[in-house]
């Protein structure tokens, strides 16, 4: 195994930065990366040919200060069982988010200094750490954001958080009152 095929993880996934930080020249890897047919999936980032996807580590990767939110974390905590259509990912305001809505990515934005609140470290199903929002952060931005959307989905999210034993209400109402959404709370479906 030569020194580039040890900075390829499990999933066929090579990140620039990693191959550079292991002493690989920029001209032996590109090298490699065109021999070896691997696909630019993001900047610095390329897929191997038979690598599969996984699009919530790589938006992970393209915007490291970002957290998946919204419906993708919906979905992963189990709270709607629709698999998103679109990505989704909170930064902060400021970032710039042009090639993410240009690329289809859902983005949303805040404070700076709440990016962080409610913010997870979590395995996906691909075995890859991705950071996402808790269910408590994720329900706040769901009252946030319900114009945004479908009613059923937004229903449905919120009846499996009550009814599930996995919540922290304690935890909530904190969120609730630091989002200013504790006068937005609906009545419990």
């Amino acid at each position: 195994m030569n020194a580039i095929e040890r900075v390829i993880d499990s999933s066929g996934i090579l990140l620039t930065k990693d191959a550079i930080e292991a002493g690989i020249s920029k001209h032996s890897l590109y090298s490699f990366i065109k021999e070896n047919g691997f696909e630019q999936v993001a900047h610095g980032v390329y897929a191997s040919p038979d690598a599969w996807e996984d699009e919530s580590y790589i938006l992970s990767l393209r915007c490291p200060q970002g957290v998946l939110s919204h419906d993708e974390a919906l979905y992963y905590h189990g709270l709607i069982d629709r698999e998103p259509l679109q990505q989704t990912i909170t930064i902060y305001t400021g970032y710039g988010t042009s090639r993410l809505v240009n690329d289809g990515v859902k983005v949303f934005t805040v404070q700076k200094e709440l990016l962080g609140v409610g913010k997870e470290i979590v395995k996906n199903s691909f075995g890859h750490e991705i950071p996402i929002y808790n269910r408590e952060r994720t329900i706040c931005d769901l009252i946030r954001s319900r114009s945004r959307f479908e009613i059923q989905d937004y229903r449905t999210a919120l009846k499996t958080y009550i009814g599930g034993k996995d919540k922290d209400l304690n935890r909530l109402m904190e969120y609730a009152k630091l989002f200013h959404v504790v006068t937005d709370l609906p009545d419990c479906p």
